[in-house]
């Protein structure tokens, strides 16, 4: 479960108090999170000493899952992006030292390396990997903590904000199509033709360090890729009720559902008590019920459930808070809801078959109009925001802030863009078959034309 939200709604209490309830239904869950050391152990309760600055460190160790004190059931793996980065770059410099040491370079030591920007976004992807089994963020990370890889029931990520969070779920796909275009793994030549090759071409050959280097960075990134794709993978958006929270709630949705992901609820964090007789706070709370109305009627019309959580009147903080919260955090906290609905056509859609689409479905109406129409459910886009560029055989498709360039099915590859339209929340592309390029026989092309 993938929590994220606009920020300072309280995505990381929500996280927590989310996998509060699944170790409380008796799951071995595992909490995800790059939030600061200080703030996680005042959130779990597990801070030593008393005041402002624990009176001694506290014990969560970067890339380790370790058992959470006082919430059995439940444990952490710490994202030090700082610590992750001097790591990663340390173990960069020793795999080049023989060219390094060519150039006369003076390599950093781990202590002068400060972290660069968008190395969190790495750190974090890395840490689902090795909440996955795919790997440790931490030498011997999994060993030491148990001897147990992928033993999790339940994999509660604490993510950025939107529309990071969400973007950051992309990037695999991304760097993986990036990684295809810049070094083609079918241009390798081999090692004995490549002095011949850079006579002739008068320039050098790629060394084959960079097609290994490819090749390891890409098949780390399609096990990232494969868990944010797997039907057991979910996402929970945190809101808090207000005139301005809906439209990034919408936005946000609609970029999930574009990048294939399936929005398992909405949480409504912090509400503040009815009835009150203090005109201010009652002023207040009746601001949040008004928001609260229009976003009960949005989810109940995606079916997607909303979670209402009470503002506690305080900075949650240790297992009791977290346990109140988790009573009205456990909405489909296990995987057997309909995770994914709506992104799937409806039944009885006329499709092309054999059809090999990713996202959406294809629909055949050359019988009708000459056409194929491409159907892209986006729930909650606008017109106005959204953008649709065909680029060779591949479209991309734009919701605010948010990209995906989708590979264009085999039986559109020979067609043109004629149109498209959004209605009720599925963006419909209109292709019509190129002369020049459609067979000469009634009927679409079978993926082997």
């Amino acid at each position: 479960m993938l929590v994220t939200g606009a920020g300072g709604t309280g995505r990381t209490t929500v996280a927590a108090a989310t996998a509060c309830a699944a170790a409380a239904q008796g799951h071995r869950t595992l909490l995800v999170s790059a939030e600061p050391t200080r703030r996680l152990a005042a959130l779990l309760g597990t801070e030593h000493g008393e005041g402002e600055r624990p009176a001694r460190p506290t014990p969560f160790r970067h890339g380790i899952p370790e058992p959470v004190a006082g919430l059995p059931g439940l444990w952490l793996l710490h994202v030090d992006s700082g610590e992750e980065f001097r790591g990663q770059a340390v173990a960069l410099q020793e795999r080049g030292k023989t060219v390094l040491d060519l150039l006369g370079a003076q390599p950093l030591d781990e202590d002068e390396l400060t972290e660069l920007p968008g190395a969190g976004t790495f750190a974090l992807l890395r840490a689902l990997r090795t909440a996955h089994g795919g790997g440790t963020a931490a030498d011997g990370g999994q060993e030491e903590a148990g001897g147990r890889d992928s033993g999790w029931d339940i994999v509660v990520a604490d993510m950025p904000p939107t529309p990071e969070g969400l973007n950051l779920l992309a990037l695999p796909e991304q760097l993986r199509r990036y990684l295809r275009r810049l070094v083609p793994h079918e241009r390798q030549t081999a090692r004995a033709l490549r002095p011949v090759l850079a006579q002739l071409a008068g320039a050098p050959m790629p060394a084959q360090w960079l097609y290994d280097a490819t090749r390891r960075w890409s098949a780390e990134l399609a096990e990232v890729q494969e868990i944010v794709e797997s039907p057991a993978t979910v996402v929970r958006l945190v809101t808090e009720p207000g005139p301005l929270a809906a439209d990034p709630l919408r936005t946000a949705g609609a970029g999930l559902r574009l990048h294939g992901l399936a929005l398992e609820s909405v949480v409504a964090n912090r509400l503040l008590p009815t009835g009150s007789a203090d005109s201010w706070l009652a002023g207040l709370a009746g601001q949040q019920q008004r928001a609260l109305k229009a976003l009960r009627d949005t989810c109940a019309a995606e079916s997607v459930p909303l979670c209402e959580l009470p503002h506690l009147g305080r900075d949650p903080r240790g297992p009791d808070d977290l346990t109140a919260l988790a009573d009205a955090a456990r909405t489909a906290v296990s995987a057997d809801g309909p995770a994914g609905e709506g992104l799937h056509p409806p039944a009885g859609a006329a499709r092309v078959p054999g059809t090999d689409v990713a996202y959406g479905w294809v629909e055949d109406r050359l019988s009708d109009d000459g056409k194929l129409v491409w159907h892209l459910p986006l729930p909650g886009a606008e017109r106005d925001e959204l953008e649709l560029v065909r680029r060779g055989d591949e479209l991309t498709v734009g919701v605010g802030p948010y990209r995906r360039v989708l590979s264009l099915p085999s039986a559109l590859r020979r067609c043109r863009v004629t149109g498209a339209g959004l209605k009720a929340g599925v963006l419909g592309v209109r292709f019509t078959p190129d002369p020049e390029l459609w067979p000469r026989r009634s009927g679409p092309p079978s993926d082997g034309d």
